[in-house]
């Protein structure tokens, strides 16, 4: 079982993991400002504690291109570069406002396929505190229905404590 940091053993149950993530990510970036610090690391202690998480990491909206993000900070294979607005799971996310929950992605209209072995995906848009959208955290799976209702509902309170604060 992948685990998060530090040699500790965290719950075998979904949400209690996730729940005891939440708390060691709002402790490790307590008084940390910087965006892409906050990004990497909330990346990279999700990545390392979830067994069925194959890439994980945020695109991030282009201040110099209208609807259009790019690559951030991430944990997996290499990554697209550039998704606009509306196209593939990450580009609907964005366009919408709204978590993406797909059990198979290439049943998904548009799918963008940056690593073929990605079976399912689940993409969170990313607000500031002022309600605008910095960016998207997108979690493919190598496996088919990998994420459910679990991993939404922490995915979205995880991000929103971290980013909206």
């Amino acid at each position: 079982m992948a685990e998060a940091f530090n040699d500790k053993t965290l719950s075998a149950d979904k949400a209690a993991r996730y729940a005891e993530v939440a708390e060691e990510i709002a402790s490790v970036l307590d008084g940390e400002a910087n965006v892409t610090a906050r990004m990497a690391t909330v990346a990279s202690m999700l990545a390392n504690s979830f067994d069925h998480y194959f890439w994980t990491g945020f695109y991030v909206v282009d201040p110099a291109k209208e609807r259009e993000l790019v690559v951030g900070p991430y944990q997996g294979t290499l990554g697209c570069l550039r998704i606009p607005f509306g196209r593939g799971v990450c580009g609907a996310a964005a366009a919408t406002g709204q978590t993406q929950l797909v059990p198979d992605v290439h049943a998904f209209p548009g799918h963008i396929a940056c690593d073929s072995r990605s079976a399912s995906e689940v993409v969170v848009p990313v607000f500031d505190g002022e309600g605008r959208l910095l960016a998207v955290f997108d979690v493919d799976s190598d496996r088919p229905a990998a994420f459910d209702e679990i991993d939404q509902v922490w995915l979205e309170r995880i991000l929103g404590a971290t980013f909206r604060a």
